[in-house]
């Protein structure tokens, strides 16, 4: 027992050593000459030195990202959802797009498609379309929007504040342009082909994040400066109230007879499914597996009756 113990000890410790040794001989190497940091030494350190010592840290202090944002102008992003009755969505979708090129937005995007309405299933046009004005002209935009309307279903609208975001986007991209300067004068101080990879294959990295900084900062930028405004424009003729021998229902009437054509029209369509598609394809389904069934059952009497008849005769021996 002594023996297998002193013999693990051994293994392990010579494990331990073959451990130190092979750390200590990837340590970086340092060597400082009259002059300062010598060639052979940049290089060293610049492909053993974490990126995290060798460059300006990238995270702001949490202190300086508070005082920046307590300096900085508030970045809001403003986005409204609206819809309105129109007489003609198309002509209103025209409109507003021109409106919104009058106030200096432009036309995000927009959608005509036709809908189905009544117990007939009339058809009438309806729109929808995405502007971007500038921040300060929303309420104009809106009043211009909501002009000549029959009538607005809903309107939400809703801020976003991305100021303390903004905030660290900027000072991340300061902290990675710091790295990238940082990193150009040691391109400039390797000397040796390794050294130069090293450097570049980080500086890559690098101007990589700032790119993509930059984009953020621009997204937020063009979000706070043009508010995103979303309308549907429905047709006139689709909220006609409900006439029932020359009476016109008016407001919960209405909707409740709208309803309940609704759902006679709905329960109709069911049972209609239900008799030409559903009921054939339960039945199409049921053939094959009754005729496998059929087989079945017969393969299992003729191979289960020659062993009842055995099992009788062995029971008169």
């Amino acid at each position: 027992m002594k023996r297998s113990l002193l013999i693990i000890g051994t293994v392990v410790l010579v494990f331990a050593l073959i451990g130190i040794a092979l750390v200590g001989a990837f340590q970086p190497r340092y060597s400082l000459s009259a002059g300062g940091v010598s060639d052979e030494a940049a290089s060293l350190r610049i492909i053993n030195t974490p990126l995290s010592m060798a460059l300006p840290q990238e995270a702001p202090a949490p202190e300086m990202l508070a005082q920046n944002v307590e300096t900085q102008k508030r970045m809001v992003i403003q986005t409204v959802d609206l819809a309105i009755v129109v007489a003609d969505p198309k002509t209103r979708m025209d409109e507003i797009a021109s409106m919104a090129e009058t106030l200096g937005g432009f036309v995000v995007s927009s959608n005509l498609y036709t809908t189905n309405y009544g117990a007939n299933y009339a058809e009438a046009p309806e729109a929808t379309t995405t502007i971007r004005v500038p921040q300060e002209k929303i309420d104009d935009a809106l009043k211009a929007i909501k002009k000549d309307a029959v009538k607005v279903n809903y309107e939400n609208r809703s801020s976003d504040d991305v100021t303390s975001a903004y905030v660290d986007l900027q000072s991340r991209l300061k902290a990675k342009q710091a790295a990238e300067k940082k990193l150009l004068e040691f391109l400039d101080q390797a000397t040796d082909t390794e050294g130069v990879l090293a450097v570049y294959i980080q500086l890559q990295q690098i101007q990589s994040d700032i790119e993509v900084l930059k984009g953020q900062i621009k997204y937020y930028d063009e979000s706070v400066a043009l508010s995103a405004i979303s309308i549907r424009l429905i047709a006139q003729e689709t909220i006609q109230p409900v006439e029932v021998g020359g009476w016109k229902l008016q407001g919960a009437a209405n909707d409740a007879v709208q309803d309940l054509v609704y759902f006679t029209q709905g329960f109709a369509r069911s049972i209609i499914r239900f008799a030409l598609f559903i009921l054939p394809s339960f039945i199409l389904l049921a053939i094959p597996l009754y005729l496998f069934f059929l087989i079945a059952r017969g393969f299992y009497r003729k191979f289960r009756k020659p062993k009842a008849i055995e099992a009788a005769q062995e029971e008169k021996k």
